[in-house]
């Protein structure tokens, strides 16, 4: 599915012309996986379980909510059966394709919704013919095939394209990428990006007056006494078309296009507890879609603390370090937050560590990057703290990534997260990756991060403090000032007695610094579960500076596990 990502997107000119179904099922089936790989193991009614729990809460876009519906029936009618053959599996296929288009407020033909129809049908005809699950999956991808031919014939907005609908081919995708598996096939990884001249039906697809709504809008909410999907339904078409919800046990998720998405979080208020949210502009996503080649592309490590609303209108791809618990490894910011991590470690004392990221996850990253873009650069978390910047460079010394740089950012946190952001600026000017990285260079000579810890416990624990000196400090009421220095190490500053002495001398060290006061400057304070702190810094920040960003976020789950609640720090960036 990632190898047909860029094609799908191209493609996608139904029900809206957003160019980004394949972005959406690929994620939507890497929750998929992640929900099963946990299982080790496992029989089939909790596998199947599994799969339609991580779909429901991972599903992205319109794609990805309709295979998580598909999944439900599926589920439904495999039961607690251990083992499935060929005639369980075609009445799975049909729950699958009747639980899909009960689903959906305006059915439409030459959609993911007839080929599903036509994997049951074939499904059912294969099981009079053959008890070998090979020979079954092979005829129903034959009929999923022909059908996804035919779709052009069904829906004018595809036959005025030239294209099948993008929805459809994703799933009959994944459909290949079971048959592959059966057949025992090599995974087929994606090469070479198309190249910029490529036309792209979705830039070129013009939007239908009756679905031409801004937002593209989803919620997932939890509880125990859920409305019935008929009236979740019936409450939304006021506000939206392309509705589609699911209602599964205690999770709810909703996905429909409108002009009114704060309404529709309204609505969703009434119904349970909001787990999940998103509005994203369609329509900017069309702009997007119709203009040139961007010249680079950049890509950032989890670390970079930037918010994802922030990293997503820029473009900037994020990828994700490993948080492990013992022998568990959660996707840093995808299967554990910050807010999880706090809690976990305060009243579980749960321990945590983390490992950089795959080099799997670099090459998916810059194949990415290269499909938007001339050239990568990516910014990553100082070589000095982890192996991430090693891995990232090793991936890009491979010869099909000779238009990846990779840039040792010497920082962390929003440190690293600011030097992102003024990269896109200088990207959307028109330079190239290598220029960037100059002046990125020179940029990263005049900033710094300074933090503060609450507990010298996991900086013990991590080997950076002798047992002697954290016991001393914790008596005396010894907060340390610390600094990321022009190496990328974590180097001592100062140190205070009592916390709230803190902000005041952090203040000073950087009155110090930033006198006289530079003409541009960009602050990011990051906080471990200290949020009042970090609103009270933010205020000093703004008052005795006039940045040109001053971000407030929470230190991701990679970088809370080392420096533990409580924690909170200051960067600047000095351009």
């Amino acid at each position: 599915m990632d190898a047909a990502r860029d094609e799908l997107n191209r493609i996608n000119v139904f029900p809206v012309p957003d160019g980004d179904t394949g972005t959406n099922f690929s994620l939507t089936l890497h929750a998929v996986a992640s929900a099963v790989r946990r299982l080790r193991g496992a029989p089939l009614p909790a596998v199947a379980r599994a799969m339609v729990d991580g779909c429901i809460v991972g599903a992205r876009g319109n794609s990805g909510m309709l295979l998580s519906q598909f999944l439900v029936g599926f589920r439904d009618a495999l039961g607690d059966r251990e083992m499935a053959g060929p005639a369980d599996l075609a009445r799975a296929m049909r729950a699958g394709s009747d639980q899909l288009a009960a689903s959906l407020d305006e059915p439409v033909e030459g959609t993911i919704l007839t080929v599903a129809r036509a994997a049951a049908e074939e499904a059912e005809r294969a099981t009079g013919l053959t008890e070998r699950i090979d020979e079954f999956m092979r005829q129903v991808l034959a009929g999923t095939r022909a059908a996804l031919e035919r779709t052009p014939e069904l829906l004018a907005v595809l036959r005025e394209a030239g294209v099948v609908d993008a929805g459809a081919k994703a799933f009959v995708q994944a459909l290949e990428g079971i048959m592959r598996l059966i057949e025992g096939h090599p995974l087929h990884f994606a090469r070479q990006r198309a190249p910029s001249e490529t036309p792209s039906a979705a830039a070129l697809a013009q939007v239908a007056h009756e679905r031409d709504y801004r937002f593209c809008t989803e919620v997932l909410v939890r509880g125990r006494a859920l409305p019935p999907a008929t009236a979740v339904r019936a409450g939304l078409r006021s506000l939206g078309g392309s509705i589609v919800v699911l209602a599964d046990g205690d999770l709810l998720r909703v996905h429909v296009h409108t002009d009114q998405p704060e309404e529709v979080f309204a609505l969703a208020q009434g119904w349970g507890v909001i787990a999940a949210r998103k509005a994203e502009d369609v329509q900017e996503q069309h702009r997007r879609l119709a203009r040139a080649h961007r010249p680079v592309a950049v890509v950032v490590d989890s670390s970079c603390d930037l918010p994802d609303d922030l990293a997503d209108r820029l473009g900037i791809i994020i990828v994700p370090v490993q948080v492990i618990e013992n022998d568990k490894v959660y996707l840093d910011r995808v299967d554990i937050t910050s807010p999880e991590l706090y809690r976990r470690m305060r009243h579980e004392r749960t321990r945590f560590t983390t490992s950089q990221p795959a080099p799997g996850a670099f090459h998916q990253a810059f194949l990415d990057g290269l499909a938007q873009a001339e050239d990568v650069l990516a910014l990553i978390l100082s070589g000095a703290l982890s192996g991430t910047y090693a891995s990232a460079a090793a991936v890009a010394r491979t010869p099909e990534f000779a238009g990846v740089t990779v840039f040792d950012s010497h920082t962390a946190s929003l440190g690293l997260g600011l030097l992102a952001l003024r990269a896109t600026e200088l990207a959307a000017g028109g330079m190239r990756a290598p220029a960037i990285a100059e002046e990125l260079r020179r940029i990263r000579g005049r900033s710094s991060l300074l933090f503060t810890l609450d507990t010298f416990e996991h900086l013990l624990r991590s080997g950076r403090i002798g047992r002697a000196r954290a016991w001393v400090g914790e008596w005396l009421d010894l907060k340390p000032i610390l600094e990321l220095n022009q190496e990328g190490v974590v180097a001592p500053l100062d140190r205070v007695r009592g916390r709230e002495r803190l902000i005041p001398r952090v203040l000073e060290h950087l009155e110090r610094r930033l006198t006289p006061m530079p003409k541009r400057v960009r602050f990011g304070i990051v906080h471990a579960d200290a949020a009042d702190t970090a609103r009270e810094l933010e205020m000093e920040v703004r008052r005795r500076y006039t940045p040109v960003d001053c971000l407030v976020q929470p230190v991701t789950a990679a970088l809370g596990a080392h420096i533990g609640p409580g924690a909170w720090g200051v960067c600047y960036q000095v351009e």
